[in-house]
Parts: C-alpha cells; sequence; structure tokens
C-alpha cells in the first residue's frame, strides 16, 4: 500500500489560495520586449494601405531616411498571419514576445517600423560597410 503525501498549510486542498506573490512566483506575468536602443516609429497612412507590398515600400523610405544603409531582419504581416524568417516564433508559442520581434531584437535591430498598429511590423539595421 502506498502513502499520498500529506500537504499542509496554504496549498493544501481546502486550504486558503495562494497569495499573489505566490502565483506570480509560478506563473510570471509576462513582460514587454525590451526594445532599448530602437528607435519605433509608428505609421498610420489614410486610406489604409492595400497589401504588403505597399506597407513594405513605405517602411524601407523610413529605414532610408533614418539609416542610409539597412538591413531588413524581420517582419510580420498580420493580414496574412506570415512571418520572417519563416517558422522563427514556432519556438515562442507560449512566449509573450513574437518570434520575429525577438529575432530583430537579438540580431542588431535600431529601427522598428510599425505600419498601422501591428497590421505590419519590420525591424532594420544599419549596414557597416
Amino acid at each position: 500500500m502506498t502513502q499520498k503525501p500529506l500537504i499542509v498549510g496554504r496549498h493544501a486542498p481546502g486550504g486558503e489560495p495562494p497569495t499573489r506573490d505566490e502565483k506570480e512566483a509560478f506563473c510570471p506575468v509576462p513582460s514587454p520586449p525590451d526594445l532599448a536602443g530602437i528607435t519605433v516609429v509608428s505609421l498610420h497612412p489614410r486610406p489604409p494601405l492595400a497589401d504588403y507590398l505597399v506597407a513594405m515600400r513605405l517602411a524601407d523610405a523610413e529605414a532610408a531616411a533614418r539609416l542610409k544603409d539597412y538591413m531588413l531582419l524581420s517582419w510580420y504581416d498580420r493580414d496574412r498571419d506570415f512571418e520572417a524568417p519563416q517558422h522563427v516564433s514556432e519556438c515562442h508559442q507560449a512566449a509573450a514576445v513574437p518570434g520575429y520581434v525577438d529575432y530583430g531584437i537579438h540580431h542588431g535591430a535600431t529601427l522598428k517600423v510599425d505600419v498601422e498598429d501591428g497590421r505590419f511590423v519590420f525591424f532594420y539595421r544599419p549596414v557597416e560597410l
């Protein structure tokens, strides 16, 4: 005959519910991505843009004006729920930070162009020649 472990105190069945601090220790509140050192530009064109290609041309123009020589690192198209690099969010399914954001941050992005409140998002870095 096996014995069940004896649970005593706050977490025992029928005991007091865990405190807020105890809950956060087990399930920490997701924090927003650290965009320190990244210039964030929000664009709200009117009328709304037709598609991703138009948004990319607009974002590239913003990058060219701010960075001169630039490289597009990662992007997201909410209309098609498509990102690049492809599948980068597979490792981030339960994370608060989408994969394309994490990729941009950790690959040297200095500019984020957000078009229409997240409909299209682009991360750029300068190219040093």
